[in-house]
């Protein structure tokens, strides 16, 4: 068996423990994502050390009773004990330097924190020789990802990002039929969005520091990338926005936001269009998160509802749901945990498990550059298009060139407004 390797989160808010605002989040993470799967793989032999890192350290206290009650009180033999930074009576938007300093190199960081905060968290925690894994998107712009990218060869450890959607079957599936049978790629439309009630949970960074397109538009964007490696490059990105709701309620943001994005087909140079739309003023209804997107190719297409698999639940007390089980399965089997097979579970394992191998030697950081995790090296597309709608939006709706040095390069260098 590999060594086990020693975990910090950085984080503490919905994804990571499911506590928001004293109590667990109003959505379909009531328990969390990222620290109830650290406790299971340590349960499994996979993870020693657990850490975790906030900015608030008076909310622990009120964490490790949530915890308690919808993790070890739910399933069995789950070992909660957890080293917190900052202390319980402190406040330090920096202690994330102090919790990286008491990890050692091959460690791995967890990042699930406000977007604007990526950067220096991940450089600090990569300086530290640590492997780390971002929640999306891993920075907001381009020149923040070529730094990362950089320092990440020198250190020789493994930057990734946490893109769930990579391991839903549906999309997986998806991604190789358009690979396989749908030759170029013609036109795509997306659609993520979340129930207005979130503007509240992301009160303290919404519109401040990121807006809702880095936040969701940012799934089926990389979505697009991992297909369309090798095949289509983006090369113009044009943004529009719906606006009202948030802005009711004191939020200087837009409720939706759309980005058009022209790309290009490497073999001929004909041209696809792809038309990514997110909002977080949607209704509550049967899910928290409406998904789904049309892909059409020169030879097909493909329609995919993530949010509709046929599994909806009645209970007495609780509204309507359709429900997804094959993200996270909550419902204990015979008292333990049993959501392994989950892709929000299997997304932070298989870079565990990639950093157990790069740790013994059995593997190398650049291994992972097939596809296989995202990492830093191979999503440069994804913060360029999400960057270029920023800038779009800022400057509005001009849009914005995506420059390459070569005819046949993928990777993005610079970010230009387009001019007619």
């Amino acid at each position: 068996m590999l060594k086990k390797v020693d975990v910090l989160m950085v984080g503490t808010g919905e994804y990571t423990t499911g506590y928001v605002g004293g109590t667990a989040a109003d959505s379909d993470k009531g328990a969390g994502v990222v620290a109830l799967t650290m406790f299971d793989l340590r349960r499994r032999g996979k993870v020693d050390r657990v850490a975790m890192c906030g900015v608030n350290g008076k909310k622990f206290p009120g964490i490790r009773n949530h915890m308690k009650r919808n993790i070890e009180e739910v399933y069995n033999d789950m070992d909660l004990t957890c080293e917190t930074f900052p202390g319980d009576d402190e406040v330090n938007p920096k202690s994330y330097i102090s919790a990286a300093a008491s990890c050692k190199p091959g460690d791995v960081a967890v990042i699930f924190t406000p977007d604007d905060t990526h950067f220096n968290i991940a450089l600090e925690c990569i300086n530290k020789g640590m492997h780390v894994m971002v929640t999306k998107p891993i920075v907001q712009t381009l020149e923040h990802h070529k730094i990362l990218a950089e320092a990440a060869k020198k250190q020789n450890v493994l930057v990734g990002v946490e893109v769930h959607k990579r391991l839903d079957p549906f999309y997986a599936d998806a991604r190789d039929r358009a690979r396989s049978n749908l030759g170029n790629f013609q036109y795509m439309y997306a659609y993520m969005s979340q129930p207005k009630h979130q503007l509240e949970t992301f009160k303290a960074w919404a519109g401040k520091s990121s807006d809702i397109s880095y936040y969701l538009n940012s799934h089926h964007i990389d979505f697009s990338e991992w297909t369309l490696a090798g095949i289509a490059r983006p090369i113009r990105v044009t943004a529009t926005s719906s606006t009202g709701v948030a802005k009711s309620k004191g939020m200087d943001t837009e409720d939706s936001i759309t980005l058009t994005v022209q790309w290009q087909n490497l073999n001929d140079k004909t041209l696809g269009c792809g038309v990514y739309t997110s909002s977080w003023v949607a209704p509550k209804s049967d899910v928290h998160s409406q998904q789904r997107f049309f892909y059409m190719g020169t030879k097909g297409e493909i329609n995919v509802d993530q949010a509709h698999r046929g599994c909806t639940v009645s209970e007495d007390g609780k509204p309507f749901a359709s429900v997804n089980p094959l993200f996270m399965k909550y419902t204990p089997t015979n008292g333990y945990f049993s959501g392994q097979n989950g892709y929000g579970v299997r997304s932070f394992e298989n870079f565990i498990d990639a950093c157990q191998a790069i740790n013994e030697g059995k593997k190398k950081p650049d291994d992972y550059n097939d596809g296989s995790i995202a990492t830093v090296h191979t999503t440069f597309q994804g913060t360029a298009i999400l960057e270029a709608g920023r800038m779009s939006l800022d400057a509005d709706g001009q849009p914005m060139d995506l420059i390459y040095e070569g005819e046949e390069d993928v990777d993005p260098i610079e970010i230009k407004p387009h001019t007619f």
